[in-house]
């Protein structure tokens, strides 16, 4: 015996006073609900309702088990509805907020095909990190050195006009003499590059070839730095895919050569969320796209290019010593 749709019928027959009205309500067939009536009383081992021609009442029995009926019978629902809001939950993670908004479309359909209800929430790198330890997500697109990383992105210097050849040097920047008094060219980096092994290794750059220390800025909008680089002839640190965008000039860093990149691995705040972590698997080409790698991700070379503990997540959210410039 089914006992919550014993339980439903009980009940819905006790709140009409019919067995022709309470079938109708519980949309179920009269001689199913008597059916069911029947074999509750049967287990209970005493009648719960008294049947007459006119009217359907409880007996006493009935009056005392019927509260706990009603109980029995909200509860199964409330299961139903926590069952069904658990199967429809959002996957919440965390993404790069240079993600353009059609791409994260696309992604977002990509889970769909899957059964995964995504939920993007755009952040910059060390927010992402926070938002993962705290389990204020299920998972986040870290970044990480290019070693480490499931998807690369290649990083170069974006100007207004056209500068010919295959590289831009940042030598170029050196303010010469004759230039001393004048605002000197910058190179701008985005908040998202704002990381240790893509800063530092441009202060390490800078200084190398002479320039000076307000050379190397970090924007607080790329819409501001963008201008800049129209108005006032500076770079603009970023990927292929945001100078087309941008409209801009694209080439790789000269000194630093194609392997100069950002570098992603997904991270799960829970590794038996079966759905966060199949994400970065079943939907790599959408999330390549979010991101702006020029090429398929690589198949992860081991279980730290896909899944981050919750400790290296924090990590990540820790500032390099070196402020930004």
């Amino acid at each position: 015996m089914d006992l919550v749709a014993a339980c439903r019928a009980f009940v819905s027959v006790s709140e009409h006073g019919s067995f022709t009205v309470g079938a109708a309500a519980a949309r179920t067939a009269q001689s199913v609900v008597s059916r069911r009536v029947a074999a509750l009383e049967q287990r209970l081992g005493e009648r719960l309702l008294e049947r007459s021609a006119r009217a359907v009442t409880l007996t006493p029995f009935g009056r005392d088990m019927l509260p706990l009926a009603q109980q029995l019978v909200r509860l199964a629902d409330r299961l139903d509805h926590e069952a069904e809001t658990a199967r429809h939950r959002p996957l919440r993670i965390a993404v790069p907020a240079i993600c353009p908004t059609g791409a994260l479309a696309h992604l977002i359909a990509a889970a769909h095909d899957h059964g995964i209800l995504l939920d993007p929430r755009p952040a910059g790198p060390a927010e992402r990190a926070d938002l993962l330890t705290s389990r204020q997500v299920r998972a986040a697109l870290l970044a990480v050195p290019p070693r480490e990383a499931a998807w690369t992105v290649p990083l170069g210097l974006a100007l207004a006009d056209d500068p010919g050849g295959s590289a831009v040097y940042l030598d170029v920047l050196r303010p010469g003499r004759a230039g001393r008094a004048r605002r000197p060219r910058r190179v701008w980096l985005q908040p998202e590059d704002d990381v240790p092994h893509v800063r530092d290794r441009l202060a390490r750059l800078r200084d190398a070839v002479g320039l000076r220390p307000a050379q190397l800025a970090v924007t607080r909008t790329v819409a501001a730095a963008a201008a800049d680089v129209l108005s006032r002839d500076d770079t603009l640190l970023c990927s292929p895919a945001q100078a087309r965008e941008l409209g801009l000039h694209w080439r790789p860093v000269g000194e630093l050569g194609p392997g100069f990149a950002r570098g992603y691995a997904l991270a799960v705040a829970d590794e038996t969320d079966t759905d966060a972590a199949r994400t970065g698997r079943t939907c790599a080409d959408a999330v390549a796209r979010c991101l702006g790698a020029t090429q398929p991700p690589p198949s992860p070379r081991s279980a730290r290019a896909t899944q981050l503990t919750r400790a290296t997540a924090s990590s990540q959210s820790r500032r390099s010593p070196e402020e930004s410039l």
